[in-house]
């Protein structure tokens, strides 16, 4: 199939994506080494899966390596963001997907159930910022993406942790995007809603397909990739500070 330079328009950069190993991580990777970037894929546990998005990235001719680490340990994401420059030379794009899903309601919940929800989304995002922010300014500017979620707006029943967490990546994305614009670095949030996934007990999974979605169905991960590639594409150049729902219309809100 003959590509366009707008197809291979992240030829020379360098992405990594956090939680990358399945679902809506692993679309994204996809998406960025079909633009033809070099693609980090992070994992914490899920090794074999991460070590087979690599491979497919590599059977269709694109360049991929595996990064494990623990996103809530400042000292593992720096040994990893190091391990990336001296791998493929500089950093261009950070997506923030990892995340922990687990729905247990407020009255059930431990400290330590709130606090790891916390360690990963928030502390994990600061972490894998910092830690990357000194290439991204080297190279001259680039992209942080952070994954957010409908509940961060709307609530949702067993995620008082989750919608806390994921609002205040909504915060992070405004206030990142003021202080970064300066170096040419954008920020944004894509906040996904009822996705198609392979998460066993997904609460969604467990409701009418589309149920209170306007285009009645569930999203595909790679709509979610797709709208990933394209915020960072010279295409939304123009946006920054900003939370994308893909959602098929089920949260109509700023």
């Amino acid at each position: 199939m003959n590509q366009t330079n707008q197809d291979r328009e992240f030829s020379g950069k360098v992405a990594l994506v956090t939680g990358a190993a399945k679902n809506i991580g692993r679309s994204i990777a996809l998406q960025f080494a079909a633009g033809g970037a070099a693609v980090a894929v992070n994992a914490l546990t899920s090794k074999a899966e991460a070590e087979a998005v690599v491979k497919e990235i590599r059977d269709a001719g694109g360049k991929a390596e595996v990064f494990m680490a623990d996103i809530s340990d400042a000292a593992q994401v720096k040994g990893m963001v190091e391990g990336v420059v001296k791998q493929f030379g500089r950093l261009d794009i950070l997506v923030l997907n990892a995340s922990y899903r687990k729905e247990t309601p407020f009255v059930d919940m431990s400290f330590e159930e709130w606090r790891h929800v916390m360690n990963i989304t928030l502390d994990g995002s600061f972490h894998c910022i910092k830690a990357s922010l000194p290439h991204l300014i080297k190279a001259g500017g680039g992209n942080i993406v952070m994954l957010g979620g409908d509940n961060a707006l709307a609530g949702g029943v067993g995620k008082v942790n989750s919608s806390t967490a994921k609002n205040g990546l909504v915060g992070m994305t405004r206030a990142l995007a003021k202080e970064l614009a300066e170096y040419g670095i954008r920020v944004n949030c894509v906040s996904p809603g009822s996705i198609e996934t392979s998460r066993p007990g997904y609460r969604a999974e467990r409701k009418p397909v589309g149920a209170g979605v306007p285009m009645r169905r569930r999203g595909d991960p790679d709509e979610l990739g797709a709208t990933v590639r394209f915020v960072c594409s010279a295409g939304g150049g123009y946006i920054t500070g900003q939370v994308i729902h893909v959602n098929g219309g089920a949260l109509m809100s700023s």
